[in-house]
């Protein structure tokens, strides 16, 4: 089974170095590594270059403008050719190196059309939120995977479609509403943190944002014209507060404590990527 990973990137040249190690060090070889870059003015594009040759012709990018993140995510599910597709964004990395290993073992031991993991916000070289996705439930029930850590065949995208521009910020959102809950495509949690990904975000800077990103929810619903119960979107940003804490308890109990803590510079990057404990 090949794997295609995309990573949308902008300006990323700070902590894109980072994203590229966590692919490299991937045991599962039959990868195909897509980054779509918007036009960057940084060194972004001479990294991508630099990095190139690493992947042995594994490979591919792009770097034009484009209409946002969602649209160079869509230029990249566009021309992806491998039968199941994770998006790591261009600040992420996997937390060790036999992530894609156990996606694919997940998905071909029974078929299915997508799994997801558990996902762990890093700010300030500390762990910041824990995402533990738990089995799936109702999306009425303000329950949802976290995006980075959701892998999807190919051929679901081709079948139901890609990211919705007309969804705002919560594009990922309404696109894996309409997968799991309006065509109930099969799925199954991993658990274990899978990505680890920098605190922040168009979602999640500013009152004003925030705001945004409600009226975004209530768009996912009304596109799939689909109406969530009164109290969804109130449980879905409730349910963020426990994952504060459970990061607290992560930072002092996780005995991979100091693999994941070792990722914010470069020169740390291969300690983190021993197998997860």
């Amino acid at each position: 089974m090949k794997i295609s990973v995309i990573t949308v990137c902008y300006n990323s040249a700070p902590t894109i170095r980072n994203t590229f190690e966590s692919i490299l060090n991937q045991k599962y070889s039959n990868i195909e590594y897509i980054v779509v870059d918007g036009s960057s003015s940084d060194k972004t594009v001479p990294l991508i270059k630099e990095y190139e040759p690493k992947f042995s012709g594994r490979m591919k990018w792009i770097s034009e403008p484009d209409n946002g993140l969602y649209d160079a995510m869509n230029k990249g599910i566009k021309i992806a050719t491998g039968d199941v597709i994770g998006i790591l964004n261009s600040d992420d990395y996997y937390i060790s190196n036999d992530v894609l290993s156990c996606v694919v073992k997940a998905i071909t031991k029974e078929n299915l059309d997508s799994c997801y993991g558990n996902l762990l916000y890093i700010k300030n070289n500390k762990p910041y939120r824990y995402w533990r996705s738990g089995k799936l439930k109702s999306f009425k029930l303000g329950w949802m995977p976290p995006h980075p850590a959701f892998f999807v065949k190919k051929s679901v995208y081709d079948k139901y479609g890609s990211f919705r521009l007309d969804c705002g910020v919560n594009a990922d959102y309404e696109l894996m509403l309409r997968f799991l809950e309006v065509y109930n495509i099969t799925t199954k949690w991993i658990d274990r943190i899978i990505v680890c990904m920098t605190a922040g975000g168009k979602s999640n800077n500013g009152f004003q944002s925030r705001i945004k990103a409600v009226n975004d929810d209530k768009i996912a619903w009304k596109v799939n014209n689909m109406k969530p119960y009164f109290f969804t979107l109130i449980i879905k940003r409730l349910s963020k507060i426990p994952q504060f804490f459970k990061a607290m308890y992560f930072y002092r109990k996780s005995k991979a404590l100091n693999n994941v803590l070792a990722i914010s510079t470069h020169s740390g990057l291969k300690l983190c990527m021993k197998n997860q404990t």
